[in-house]
């Protein structure tokens, strides 16, 4: 048995499970996107007309954002996917001398495009994810985008074995996906799902 680096999730074998390989490969198609977008946030909004001037307010104020100036300059993102292309290719094909950097949308379809043979064979597959996950998050902050939050909705109420064992898994979900258990993969997908899971949700959760 092996497990999904970044959910843990059981995958018979691969590092990545399917959910997080396609959420890691919308994640490689948004980053570029992002980034592109930091121009457009570089001069920070002015407050409308009407504004009080306080002691706080009056005074110089800083022409640009420099959070995003930071990250223009520092150019972190484009950095750091490289430097995970330049890993995959290393351990693909160790024959292949270490690619020249050629920008991040680039690099990113690259890494979207090996991302079989990246969720089945490479095995810092859950870090890759979890740091382009990590870059998306700070790129959505720094666009004011920011991700989605998880919903916890219960306990998972499935009964896992003829012995009525109850899974009682923490389900949550992002807005928008199925329900399902991570941990039994019941899913609850109709009306009448979840009216059962919090009708037999125990008083203190439900």
């Amino acid at each position: 048995m092996s497990a999904c680096g970044l959910c843990d999730e059981d995958t018979d074998g691969r590092y990545l499970c399917e959910r997080d390989t396609v959420t890691l490969a919308g994640r490689l198609h948004q980053l570029p996107v992002l980034d592109s977008e930091l121009a457009m946030h570089l001069v920070p909004a002015r407050s409308g007309f009407g504004e009080l001037v306080t002691a706080r307010t009056a005074g110089p104020r800083s022409p640009l954002n420099e959070a995003v100036l930071d990250e223009m300059q520092n150019s972190r993102a484009v950095e750091i996917v490289h430097s995970w292309r330049v890993d995959v290719q290393r351990v693909r094909w160790p024959q292949h001398s270490p690619p020249p950097p050629s920008g991040l949308a680039s690099d990113c379809r690259w890494l979207g495009m090996e991302l079989e043979w990246i969720a089945a064979r490479y095995p810092a597959a859950g870090d890759l994810a979890r740091e382009v996950r990590s870059l998306e998050a700070e790129l959505r902050s720094l666009v004011g985008d920011p991700v989605p939050r998880r919903q916890r909705l219960g306990l998972c109420i499935a009964v896992t074995d003829d012995q009525g064992t109850v899974c009682g898994a923490v389900l949550s979900r992002l807005p928008g996906e199925t329900l399902r258990c991570r941990w039994c993969r019941t899913e609850y997908r109709t009306e009448q799902d979840i009216l059962l899971l919090r009708h037999y949700q125990p008083k203190e959760t439900a």
